[in-house]
Parts: structure tokens; sequence; C-alpha cells
């Protein structure tokens, strides 16, 4: 059971059924809660909208969540779409020219926005107005609406994929990191409290220590283990109950899953450095899935480096799949460094 970045329907609902409905009751983060407090209050006070934000991190941690609760602090609505939906200018336009005043635009996956459309997005941020090309050719003919002033919310995994020019354009920038377990803790309780379900602390720090920092798999997990408690007939979530639920998702105590633990034998078994190409290959997913979902956990828990010429097993990865490491000669490196020239 791999908890990608798109999480199925029935997911959804059960994410955004828990999901707080003001920055009192987001849990974790708080530097970047106080910092869009203050932002919000600053702008409403002013009564213009709030600059555009952009919200970087790894999946999962809460960026959708804080573009609705940006939305409730200005008291207005939010539009949400996606960079892979809007695929030509066209698209882009008619959801910019519906904009009304001080409304929250969010826009998931941004980073996947096509070029074009991101030096689209530019007078729209700050000049209010887009150009739509009527005729196309060299003697085409455009014309020069007038958009709303609107906040623009970003969100991205890859931040380093935004152009300069466009991530400049976004006056307040903040990254998310994983949450420490105390913080995971706060979040199943308070879900357990809005699902009539009895989690005891111990199960609560079990599922906690096994949900890699991330508030959606941590639920998720929940979910897995409020389903088992109800079959078994069982009054509470005890400690036992958690544990039995995470052996049947093959969540061990450092938050691997079989996929992970299939990518790391992969590393192992060939003892060097592996391309993104062809682990993905080995391991039957998508090089994005294993950029984004599954890598950063794996480098967080120092089992997997990522070398010049590809990614490599630590000793870590080996104790940890019960495997000897490959015998090297003293101060024998596992790759060659520097590369050599071509």
């Amino acid at each position: 059971m791999v908890f990608h970045d798109q999480p199925d329907r029935d997911d959804r609902e059960f994410d955004r059924s828990l999901r707080p409905t003001s920055f009192g009751e987001f849990v974790g983060q708080q530097q970047i809660r106080d910092n869009l407090h203050v932002a919000i209050t600053a702008a409403r006070g002013r009564r213009e909208p709030l600059d555009h934000v952009l919200l970087c991190g790894p999946p999962g941690l809460g960026k959708t969540t804080l573009a609705h609760l940006i939305a409730v602090g200005m008291a207005t609505d939010l539009v949400i779409t996606s960079g892979p939906a809007l695929g030509a200018p066209k698209d882009l336009a008619g959801t910019l020219t519906r904009l009304q005043r001080d409304q929250v635009l969010f826009i998931d996956e941004i980073h996947r926005l096509p070029m074009a459309l991101e030096e689209y997005l530019y007078s729209a941020m700050e000049d209010h107005a887009i150009d739509v090309v009527l005729d196309p050719g060299p003697s085409g003919r455009s014309v020069r609406l007038s958009v709303q002033p609107f906040t623009l919310v970003g969100a991205t995994t890859r931040e380093g994929l935004l152009t300069a020019a466009f991530r400049s354009r976004f006056g307040i920038v903040e990254r998310l990191e994983p949450y420490p377990p105390a913080d995971i803790e706060q979040i199943l309780l308070r879900a357990a409290a809005r699902l009539a379900v009895t989690l005891e602390p111990d199960a609560a720090k079990l599922c906690a220590g096994r949900s890699r920092g991330t508030p959606r798999m941590a639920l998720r997990i929940l979910r897995r283990v409020r389903d088992l408690a109800q079959v078994l007939q069982k009054p509470s979530i005890d400690e036992r109950t958690a544990r039995d639920g995470l052996e049947r998702l093959r969540i061990d105590h450092l938050g691997l899953e079989e996929v992970d633990r299939k990518l790391l034998r992969a590393l192992c078994q060939r003892g060097d450095p592996i391309g993104l190409k062809t682990l993905a290959a080995m391991v039957d997913e998508a090089e994005d899935t294993l950029e984004d979902v599954l890598e950063p956990h794996l480098i967080r828990c120092g089992l997997l480096a990522r070398t010049p010429r590809g990614r490599l097993a630590t000793p870590l990865a080996y104790e940890h799949l019960g495997q000897r490491p490959p015998e090297r000669a003293p101060g024998e490196l596992p790759f060659a460094w520097p590369p050599p020239s071509p």
C-alpha cells in the first residue's frame, strides 16, 4: 500500500472532513502560521488582497489546507485548480477573468504549469491584466482584459522547477517541513475525536512514529486502524490493535512500506550507484514517485544517498534489511570522485 501524492476519492473526502477550519486548529508549522497570520491581518487592515503566496514542501504536509485557511482568513472564496489542468492560455484566461475582487486562486502542482502560462501569469499577478491573442500570425490582434485584484497561492513539491522570474513574483514563500512525532500525535488525537473514536495515547504514539512526519499518511493509518478496531469490535484503538494494523499494512518502525523496502533491496542487490530511470524500471514505479514520494524519507532516514553517478544504498540500508554491505578496500569510495572525464 503506497501513499502517493494523489489520494483516491474516499481518501480526499476523509481528509477534507478532518481539515482544520482555522489557524488555531492547525497543528504544527508554527512559524509559517504566525507569518501568514501577520500578513493576512495586515492585508485586511489595508483592505487589499494578500500578497501572492508560494507553499513548498513534500506531499501531504498541509499545503492545500493552508490555502483554504488563507481564504478563510481573508473572508473570501477559494478557487481551486492545478498545473496539469491548465494546458492552454485560454484555460487560464477563463479562470482569471472569472475571479472576483480579493478572491484566492489556488494552483496545486504549480511547477507543472507550461512555461507559456507562467509568463501569462506575470501581468495578471502584477498589473491585474492579461493579453489575449485573437488572431495568431504576423497580422494578429490581441486584446487586453482586466483582472480583478486577487491572491495567487501556489503549491509545489519541486520548487526548483519554477523559473526564477516566476518565483520572484511571490511576495510570501514558505517551506513546510515534516512534522515532529508530538505534532502528529496531536493531529491523530484531534482526528479521532472528530470521528468519535477513542484512540489511546500509546496507540497514537505508535502510529505517529510510523507516519514519516506526514499528516496525510498518519490520517490514512488512523483510517485503517479504525476499520480493524471496528471489525474486531474493540471499544477503543489500543496499542495492540494499532500494532496489528500497522503489521497488516506492512509499515515498519521507520515508516517504510513494502515499496520502500523493494527499492532498498534493488539498490543493495546492485551494490553500485543506479540511475533514476533504471531504478524506476527495477521497482516498477514512476520517476516522479521515486523523487517526490519515496526518496525524501529514505534520505532523511540515512538509508539512501544521491551521488553524482546515481542512487546508492548506505550501510544503514543493509543493516535495516538484515544484509551485509559489500566488502570494500580501506578508503575506497563506492563511486569514483571526481568522476572520470568523458
